[in-house]
């Protein structure tokens, strides 16, 4: 069996598996120190919250709004999402801030889970004629890795919240945590025997999809149950699904390019972005409008990053509920409108799906 990599062994290796990886091993490594630190330092936070977490939202304009093709084919949804998610986010505002954050909290986390399967899916597109029942294990221990913690978090609350205090329901239900954790381990014991025997018949290992399956559950056990501690979750949780999520939209904005060369659908200045030169460049724009988007947030609600956002702490810090009731479901629409649109725009679908040629091309 050919290693089914979406690019390169050496792009993928580095930027879609090994953060998880990296991440999970500097946070154990540094054990003690990262314990010590009650909330997450400025200059990380920048790092992490405006660099990986909000400028990999901003990244799904490239498979969206600025791929004209794209844009053409599918209309309605992108013009009738982000009106939608502002609609709701009004509305769900309205009923009460926390009911706002806490419906979003939980889309977020649904939108992590999905990420994962979806790798996970992708990667094991070698296996395709494999019997059902070893699809569906897979699809079981990714959910199992990224569902438990979560369930263990929910029935063991813990010292951090996803995003506002008191986002994610509380129970107090030890026994249903453990309950989840053993059906976990039976999991990964079957899918353990399953990939032994599928092996030793094809005398070869998936890696990618098994690299992808070990590290988000290392990730995602490490960063909510082993430490509990927001600088841990917040540097598992944001590393291993950003920086994948940003190789995903450059590798396949660079493979449009090689597609379509002078005829690409993307404007100009964006073709630059998506060249082995412009990859600084890349990164550069979209931590740019994240911070110009977590500066408006900064100034006009949350008032608690100003030394990172000098120029903004000259906006009016707003309280008034009407106000905000639209303020905030429009600062978060990028959030919003990137979770619901990546339920669509990724989907395997059927062989003639035009996106999966463009993100497996060097695989053709």
């Amino acid at each position: 069996m050919k290693q089914p990599w979406i690019h390169s062994l050496p792009l993928d290796g580095a930027f879609i598996l090994a953060p998880a990886f990296l991440v999970t091993g500097l946070v154990l490594a540094l054990g003690d120190r990262v314990e010590a630190i009650a909330e997450t330092p400025p200059i990380l936070w920048l790092l992490l919250i405006v660099g990986v977490d909000v400028g990999h939202v901003w990244s799904t304009v490239f498979r969206t709004y600025l791929d004209r093709k794209e844009l053409r084919a599918r209309q309605a949804l992108y013009v009738m999402t982000p009106l939608v998610g502002l609609v709701l986010g009004v509305v769900l505002y309205r009923l009460g801030d926390l009911v706002f954050w806490r419906v979003l909290a939980y889309l977020a986390a649904f939108h992590f889970v999905r990420q994962q399967y979806g790798f996970v899916m992708i990667y094991r597109r070698a296996e395709a004629g494999d019997p059902p029942w070893a699809k569906w294990l897979d699809q079981a221990l990714i959910y199992a890795a990224t569902l438990y913690p979560l369930i263990a978090w929910h029935c063991q609350p813990r010292q951090f919240d996803w995003f506002v205090a008191g986002d994610f329901l509380a129970f107090d239900a030890p026994a249903v945590a453990s309950a989840t954790g053993w059906l976990y381990v039976a999991l990964i014991l079957a899918y353990g025997l399953k990939e032994i025997r599928f092996a030793l018949a094809r005398r070869c290992l998936n890696l990618p999809k098994n690299l992808m399956l070990l590290g988000t559950g290392l990730s995602w056990y490490v960063g909510i149950l082993v430490f509990d501690n927001d600088l841990a979750f917040t540097a598992t949780n944001v590393i291993a699904h950003g920086v994948p999520y940003l190789a995903l939209i450059w590798i396949y904005g660079r493979n449009q390019q090689q597609l379509e060369q002078d005829r690409s659908d993307f404007l100009l200045p964006v073709r630059t972005l998506f060249t082995r030169a412009g990859v600084l460049l890349f990164v550069a724009a979209l931590f740019l409008i994240a911070y110009l988007e977590e500066g408006l947030w900064d100034g006009l609600v949350w008032r608690d990053h100003a030394e990172l956002f000098p120029a903004f702490s000259a906006l009016p810090a707003l309280d008034d509920p009407t106000l905000l009731s639209w303020l905030v479901p429009l600062l978060a629409l990028p959030q919003i409108t990137h979770y619901l649109l990546d339920a669509f725009i990724w989907r395997m679908g059927g062989p003639d799906n035009p996106w999966k040629r463009t993100l497996f091309l060097n695989h053709e």
